[in-house]
């Protein structure tokens, strides 16, 4: 968990201030900083709630994948693709996930320059008691309710489809 700053103002409310003193009104200054600040927050709430189980949210982010997958495995070209990040990332991720026992690389049957990433059986069990304790801390949003939760998401869905994350139907 992060340590609380305590401090007596907001400090992003006043570099808002000084930005307008300054430069004048840019709201979306405000809001960009605020949406970083709330990533380094969320990112070290829920990676000290996987850290006991030898995860990132990176590494227990690509078990939910496999999980949801039919058969437990997915390319690893799929795997960077859901996840939206580099190829170079999914192989650190899973090579990691591997070196723990909690998934296992096979050369790709339907692609010979592929591989195929699986979740073992103590992947699965890992990600599930990981799941069990991110769903009990409501993945570091305690402070919103479901309809705000809901909000947020419909908020941020527009920037993901201007960045072209998905075609939006």
């Amino acid at each position: 968990m992060p340590k609380p700053l305590s401090l007596a103002f907001d400090p992003i409310a006043r570099a808002d201030e000084l930005w307008k003193q300054r430069w004048g009104s840019v709201p979306s200054m405000a809001a960009i900083t605020s949406i970083m600040r709330a990533q380094q927050i969320l990112l070290s709430e829920v990676d000290a709630v996987v850290k006991p189980y030898g995860l990132t949210f990176a590494r227990y982010e690509a078990l939910v994948l496999l999980t949801f997958s039919k058969a437990g495995e997915l390319p690893m070209s799929k795997i960077g693709e859901r996840l939206m990040v580099h190829p170079t990332s999914v192989t650190n991720t899973v090579d990691r996930l591997v070196t723990s026992g909690l998934v296992a690389k096979r050369p790709n049957p339907n692609d010979g320059r592929g591989t195929l990433a699986s979740i073992t059986d103590e992947g699965r069990e890992v990600c599930d008691a990981a799941t069990r304790d991110l769903m009990a801390m409501d993945f570091g949003l305690g402070a919103y309710d479901a309809e705000e939760c809901a909000e947020i998401f419909a908020l941020l869905r527009p920037l993901r489809v201007a960045a072209a994350d998905f075609k939006d139907e």
